[in-house]
């Protein structure tokens, strides 16, 4: 008997939803996220210049460790420039995914 209420638990729909207008201070929250993500893609453009300095000067100094730091630092700012920039397409489309799970 136990394992059945346990079982029928799981199984029950609490319906709740995502909706907006629920609390106040919305729209603060998503212009202070906005910023945030601004803020992390100027701060990556940076990063990216300063490892393509690096990059370069070990290239041309003959330093392999430099020039090897320098290319990972270009493509971790690479990286991160694209999850920035496709952080609200994830969500929608992980959100979206999890809308479907039954």
């Amino acid at each position: 008997m136990i394992l059945a209420e346990a079982v029928t638990r799981l199984a029950y729909d609490p319906g709740v939803t995502p909706a907006e207008g629920g609390l106040p201070g919305l729209s603060v929250l998503k212009q202070v996220v906005s910023s945030i993500n601004l803020f992390g893609i100027v701060a990556t453009v940076g990063a990216l210049a300063v490892a393509g300095v690096v990059w370069a000067w070990g290239h041309h100094t003959g330093s392999h460790g430099a020039e090897s730091k320098g290319k990972q630092g270009v493509l971790a700012a690479g990286g991160v420039a694209l999850l920035l920039g496709a952080a609200n397409g994830l969500v929608a489309f992980f959100s979206t995914l999890g809308t479907q799970v039954k």
